[in-house]
């Protein structure tokens, strides 16, 4: 597992990506995976994989890595994941996160998890910094919710987005 995980970290460090800016990338991907592990006893799936795919939930989207290089080295079920989360081309966030997006994720079993783990991990970085981004999430935060058509088990994850927004 440690393998599959340096090899998600080493992608962004190759694409010279950041996190806000200034921080690693590897930042972001650890609070994706502390949400991980905050909610794992949700989905039925083994744990690790669902950790695997959060580790590498960006991949297909921000670095130069295709689903079959993520299926080589991660596995079909974490590949097939990470290619549910990635955004829709598009030249606003509407375009790329479109229904087709969503259908997908919902059709994709443990993509609905780590896509709520990402935007969790989102929601509270952005309003621990007081960026700017909070604001919009807020602002989406019933659309994003409505268009993820999960079922009830995921309430306890939808319930802490949704308190994260209460100041």
């Amino acid at each position: 597992m440690r393998e599959k995980i340096e090899w998600c970290i080493e992608q962004h460090r190759k694409t010279n990506h950041f996190y806000d800016t200034y921080l690693p990338y590897e930042f972001h991907l650890r609070m994706v995976v502390h949400t991980c592990k905050q909610f794992i006893h949700i989905p039925e799936r083994q744990w690790s994989e669902l950790e695997i795919a959060c580790w590498g939930h960006d991949l297909i989207e921000d670095t130069r890595v295709s689903y079959n290089d993520c299926k080589e080295v991660l596995g079909e079920y974490v590949a097939d994941i990470i290619y549910a989360v990635s955004n829709e081309k598009g030249k606003n966030r509407k375009e790329r996160a479109n229904e087709k997006y969503y259908k997908g994720i919902a059709q994709t079993e443990g993509a609905t998890f780590v896509k709520l783990c990402d935007r969790i991990a989102n929601v509270q970085y952005s309003k621990m910094t007081g960026s700017k981004m909070f604001e919009m999430y807020k602002k989406e935060n019933q659309s994003f919710i409505a268009s993820l058509n999960f079922g009830k088990e995921y309430a306890p994850m939808v319930r802490y987005l949704v308190n994260l927004f209460v100041n």
